[in-house]
């Protein structure tokens, strides 16, 4: 596996000259070091040196990696049957970029995955330094960290240290998203492809805590899902006004001050948003968010997982009923 790797790498090199390679390599690199990082969970379940707060967490991951398989018909492979230990908060770091005066993000494309609205790096110094090259570039700039991701059935995903240790409901919901990615991905579609991984998510976490008879802990769920909407709802609605400025004839001063007030009025009900007016911030929060609704519309439709699935693989591969699906959904398709 590695030496397809290296030929990978010496083909994009002749295709996208030194300055990609430097970054291929460090995604390359980085990936490989996770994977050379992961044992099987079995194993690290019978060392005696493993311990007991870490044996309880892979012990809940492995019942609720067999719940994906049983109940929410994900892949039944051998992703998340091992586990790595990274010594780290975050797996990778997402950089989003757009324009100062656009909504729109700033595409990166890559030979496997398509064009998508952010660019991944395993070492947050690398991801910090190419932020700063595109806020000297003009750019609105956000970094995030991220505790998971998925290699699209590629590779076996290992469960990892940055989030085996986070609360039950948030390790049902990386599993089950990540598994979702697996299941479906369309390339160059980073909006379709999350949002209809967060509509799986949501879906499986409500029907295991069902599954678990945890009540208490789905209530709570459920009103954080409330919560979360109203921001989403929010964040849509600023990118909606700040799309009608951007096209606008003003001058930058004007521009600049109406998208300030627009985040003004934001931070209004959201504080811990920065003070400093950020597309890129909205950007991330819109691409995991926009097309949930109408996924869960079409899994009300469908009457089923299995049915939904073949639904939304239809909409996949046929680009014309994806547009429309979009369309219909009322979202103005950004990514």
């Amino acid at each position: 596996m590695k030496l397809f790797w290296v030929g990978a790498v010496v083909l994009i090199a002749l295709a996208a000259g030194c300055q990609s390679l430097a970054y291929y390599t460090q995604a390359i690199g980085g990936h490989l070091k996770v994977m050379a990082s992961a044992r099987p969970v079995s194993d690290v379940l019978a060392d005696p040196g493993t311990a007991p707060e870490l044996r309880e967490r892979l012990d809940l991951a492995r019942r609720i990696r067999a719940f994906a398989t049983e109940h929410l018909k994900l892949p039944d492979n051998n992703s998340y049957l091992s586990y790595a230990e990274l010594n780290r908060p975050y797996v990778v770091w997402n950089v989003f970029a757009a324009p100062r005066f656009s909504v729109e993000p700033k595409k990166e494309c890559f030979p496997f995955t398509g064009c998508v609205s952010y660019r991944g790096f395993y070492a947050e110094s690398d991801a910090r330094g190419h932020a700063d090259k595109l806020r000297e570039e003009g750019y609105d700039v956000y970094v995030g960290g991220v505790r998971a991701y998925s290699t699209l059935g590629w590779f076996d995903d290992p469960l990892l240290s940055t989030f085996i240790r986070v609360p039950d409901t948030e390790l049902a919901r990386l599993v089950f998203h990540e598994l979702a990615h697996q299941l479906v991905y369309v390339r160059g579609d980073t909006t379709f492809n999350e949002s209809f991984a967060v509509a799986v998510e949501e879906e499986g976490v409500r029907r295991w805590l069902e599954h678990e008879r945890r009540g208490a802990e789905l209530d709570a769920f459920r009103a954080g899902q409330t919560r979360k909407r109203e921001f989403a709802e929010r964040v849509s609605q600023t990118r909606e006004r700040l799309a009608l400025i951007y096209r606008m004839d003003l001058s930058d001063e004007a521009m600049l001050e109406q998208k300030r007030g627009e985040w003004a009025r934001l931070r209004m009900n959201y504080p811990g948003l920065p003070e400093e007016p950020n597309n890129a911030l909205l950007l991330s929060v819109a691409l995991y968010t926009e097309l949930v609704p109408a996924f869960e519309n079409l899994l009300a439709e469908s009457g089923s997982l299995e049915a939904f699935y073949a639904r939304v693989k239809g909409l996949s591969r046929d680009a014309s009923r994806r547009e429309a699906f979009v369309t219909k959904s009322g979202y103005r398709r950004s990514s």
